[in-house]
């Protein structure tokens, strides 16, 4: 499934619209980054370059409301990650960041990336390398991720 993520409801909803109207049935669903619209891989290269383009100008009209809301102060893209002891955090990125996270990672892996990380911070003296525990070939995921086309809509 190639994923697109959203943070406004009308911008999500003009991509689905233009997706269903070149054929195309889409899923939604909300997850800790936004709103998620996926949408199947099996479709024509043609069709996934219209709905590339549409994407692209939607996350244009999105960086634009954005820089007109608060100033463009708002952080526009974050991932949550727990604490060592289980609290809840969130780290807000640029939208370009966390594509680049997005690109080469899965979801897992960045939310183990972040909870290591604040492990290390935590304890610095420990050696706590979980992060690709348990997970065949990271790298062949993370290539596999990257063909999949997952990305993020400025905010």
């Amino acid at each position: 499934m190639f994923e697109y993520i959203f943070f406004d409801t009308a911008l999500r909803d003009r991509f689905m619209a233009y997706a269903e109207s070149r054929g195309v049935s889409c899923t939604m669903q909300d997850d800790n980054m936004g709103m998620v619209v996926a949408v199947p891989e099996d479709i024509a290269e043609e069709t996934a370059t219209a709905l590339e383009h549409c994407y692209d100008e939607l996350e244009d009209e999105q960086t634009e409301l954005v820089a007109e809301e608060d100033g463009g102060l708002r952080q526009l893209a974050g991932f949550r990650y727990r604490l060592p002891d289980g609290q809840p955090r969130r780290v807000s990125l640029q939208p370009e960041i966390a594509n680049r996270l997005l690109a080469a990672f899965d979801m897992q892996e960045i939310q183990a990336m972040f909870e290591t990380v604040a492990h290390s911070a935590l304890h610095p003296g420990e050696a706590h390398l979980h992060m690709n525990a348990g997970r065949d070939e990271p790298h062949a995921r993370a290539k596999a991720r990257h063909r999949s086309g997952s990305r993020i809509a400025g905010h």
